[in-house]
């Protein structure tokens, strides 16, 4: 969903997702209900040390301004959280490119994961370390609020209690959460990066499936959808740490292949078909004069017919609004390059001329990797 600008700390952007501003009435409705009211309103009791008024509480319209004061509270202290991450990101070097405010919470996106196991233990419990913070200055203020300020210290109270539950549920082994990138740092200590994110992605999914089940039994949309954000971040950054580690140390110079397989712009689509049938290959580097200006595929012609494949020439099928690599640039970065910018190709310049890489050449240098392992490029 669409994201707005709300601010900027420490030169982070804030963002506010549009379903987070959908959302926000309904928690706010939910939080102002009878029973939640009733049952908080007993907790926060003995957390003030002094009784509320349940009456004045549900007076009127107090409890929507009760909801919609925590409701607000809640996010603030979700972003709160966030930042928590981004300091402690901060201590490292590492940068935070944005946190997101959303229905099922705040993500804050950094340019890096560390894979030092230290690191990513440090940021992951700093999150949940900000939230008990936060809990202990609501419950600070409960002490010295007067007695009299009854929604005042409702709202601080279940500020107080919620920030506690967001550090404890966050702590819970469910990979991508905090407690499951805990997880992967400690099982990182001793095994391969890869190795620890596909043990804390496995658990993840677990604890994906028990929420979906817990959902389905409760009749509760948001653990649905909880369920299925874990579920597909864990697959996700998984198959992702899985990639970068077949490609480690390899540049985008050692996977782009040599332009063997050449046709010039000028040829014909009937003379690229009788090429590609003669050379065996669906994919052609375009030539003009000797320069590379562009990659050709049987998918860019398959629905021409006849005589447009005599009439039309490469050059008028041919993607040219390809990447341009340097050599030196990693192999991995320039395949998160290639998937960002819906790219089949890159064009790979270095001291030799341009080259082409195309997705397959990724997958052939991978398959290589599993099968001879990471000791050289190939």
């Amino acid at each position: 969903m669409r994201n707005f600008h709300l601010t900027t700390i420490w030169g982070i952007p804030i963002r506010i997702s549009l379903s987070l501003l959908i959302f926000l009435p309904v928690l706010a409705w939910l939080i102002s209900s009878t029973a939640q009211i009733e049952v908080y309103a007993g907790i926060v009791s003995v957390l003030a040390g002094t009784q509320l008024d349940l009456a004045r509480l549900q007076a009127g319209s107090t409890p929507w301004l009760i909801g919609g004061a925590a409701a607000i509270g809640l996010f603030a202290s979700v972003a709160l959280h966030e930042l928590g991450h981004s300091y402690a990101a901060m201590r490292y070097g590492l940068e935070t490119e944005s946190i997101t405010l959303w229905i099922l919470g705040g993500l804050a996106s950094f340019k890096t994961i560390p894979r030092e196991w230290d690191r990513e233990f440090w940021i992951a419990v700093a999150g949940p370390i900000t939230s008990i913070l936060v809990g202990a200055v609501c419950y600070a203020a409960l002490l010295i609020l007067p007695a009299s300020a009854t929604v005042v210290l409702f709202v601080v109270g279940w500020l107080a209690v919620t920030n506690v539950v967001l550090a404890v549920f966050n702590m819970l082994p469910a990979f991508p959460m905090d407690g499951g990138r805990v997880l992967r740092a400690l099982l990182a200590r001793n095994r391969p990066y890869a190795s620890a994110t596909r043990i804390a992605a496995r658990i993840g999914t677990v604890f994906a499936v028990l929420f979906a089940v817990v959902g389905v039994l409760s009749f509760s949309p948001l653990l649905l959808l909880l369920a299925l954000f874990i579920y597909g971040a864990a697959t996700g950054e998984s198959r992702t740490v899985a990639l970068a580690d077949l490609l480690e140390g390899l540049t985008v110079g050692d996977v782009a292949r040599p332009a063997t397989a050449t046709v010039e712009a000028s040829a014909t689509v009937e003379e690229l078909v009788d090429r590609m049938f003669a050379d065996r290959t669906t994919e052609f580097t375009v030539t003009d004069g000797g320069d590379v200006v562009g990659v050709v595929t049987v998918q860019d012609f398959r629905a021409l017919s006849k005589a447009e494949r005599e009439a039309d020439t490469v050059a008028d099928l041919m993607e040219t609004d390809l990447p341009r690599f340097e050599e030196t640039m990693g192999a991995f970065d320039a395949l998160v390059e290639l998937d960002t910018g819906g790219s089949g190709a890159a064009l790979v310049d270095g001291p030799s001329g341009t080259r082409v890489v195309s997705r397959q050449d990724f997958s052939s240098a991978m398959e290589m990797r599993r099968l001879i392992g990471n000791s050289g490029p190939f």
